[in-house]
């Protein structure tokens, strides 16, 4: 068991100390310098999303990565994002110079929410369904392992083969970090081995602020998938979907809520109960804010309401839509399954 300081980790008891932007680059080359002196790092890797945070760590890592030919950027596919998403990150990977890994998931997000997926391993190996329906909080943690760690575990096997452990280690630089959120503060290490995996948070001590200076000092290009929808768009599996956030996504990516929409309409036409997007399963587990959901899910779980964006409102605001668009726009679904064909 930790220590604790409140109930929270002893590193969260303070926030980190205040930095200028210079002071907090270093500290970010020191953690680097540290990870490499303590562990048999035979491959590194950056992960990116897509997002502000990776594409702020790509670019202040870049000069690490090449001490062999594993070493470079990765990018998750989890088939359930946004296509401009991962143009972004392939375009950012051509212009920096450097090799792009997109890994892709053994299981599909329609094949999971459509209950195709039989669980391969344990008592229920060949005979059960890992998950069927689209999830709620209760399924993030299945749609995490399925959609995300699975594909970065089988590239680590696939670089150490069977020599793991003290001899063979692939570092993942991260974009965790403690300003994003109080789930972030609580749990995120600036170092952290698992096994064959060493995870290291190199930019953990940046604040909002600093991400933002930093972009501007070097002139990084942006990706208008967070401008658009405050977040990289790179996995939208709806675990902890806000209301109306898939309009919002319609809104700006219409192909992108069509595929979904599509894949409710096979849901209800299957006979699936829960057969719509982003909705809490009726019955279904709520995961209080502060849970761990996963070390890459910058957005999960949801926030509470009050801190919430809802960006119909604001275009309400900004004059863009009137207020009773915005309202009607707004308000969620009642959640019953429609088999009426999605509009094109």
């Amino acid at each position: 068991m930790p220590d604790t300081v409140g109930g929270l980790p002893a590193k969260a008891d303070a926030p980190p100390p205040a930095r200028t932007l210079d002071e907090a680059i270093a500290r970010s080359h020191d953690i680097i310098g540290e990870v490499l002196d303590r562990y048999p790092i035979v491959a590194r890797q950056v992960l990116v999303s897509g997002g502000n945070d990776s594409t702020v760590l790509a670019h202040l890592v870049r000069e690490y990565l090449d001490s062999s030919p594993d070493d470079g950027m990765v990018h998750v596919n989890t088939g359930i994002g946004i296509e401009d998403t991962r143009q972004y990150v392939r375009d950012t990977a051509a212009a920096w110079g450097l090799p792009l890994r997109e890994l892709h998931p053994r299981d599909s997000y329609e094949d999971l929410v459509l209950g195709k997926v039989i669980a391969r391993t344990g008592p229920n190996a060949g005979r059960r369904q890992v998950w069927l329906g689209f999830p709620g909080p209760a399924g993030h943690k299945v749609m995490y392992r399925r959609l995300k760690d699975e594909p970065l575990q089988r590239n680590r096997a696939t670089i150490l083969g069977g020599r793991v452990g003290r001899s063979r280690k692939v570092l993942y630089l991260a974009g965790m970090r403690w300003g994003e959120s109080d789930r972030r503060f609580r749990n995120a290490e600036e170092i952290d081995p698992q096994g064959g995996i060493v995870w290291c948070s190199p930019i953990v001590h940046f604040t909002n602020a600093q991400v933002a200076d930093y972009k501007r000092r070097f002139l990084l290009s942006r990706n208008e998938v967070t401008d658009h929808l405050h977040m990289s768009g790179e996995c939208l599996c709806g675990s902890y979907a806000k209301p109306g956030e898939l309009d919002e996504i319609e809104f700006f990516y219409p192909r992108t809520a069509y595929h979904i929409r599509s894949l409710e309409k096979k849901a209800a036409d299957l006979g699936i109960t829960n057969c719509r997007w982003g909705r809490k399963p009726a019955g279904g587990s709520t995961v209080k804010p502060g849970t761990v959901a996963g070390r890459l899910c910058s957005n999960c779980p949801a926030p509470t309401q009050g801190g919430q964006t809802d960006l119909f409102q604001l275009w309400a605001e900004q004059g863009l839509l009137s207020a009773d668009a915005a309202r009607a726009l707004s308000e969620p679904s009642t959640g019953e399954c429609s088999t009426d064909a999605p509009a094109a």
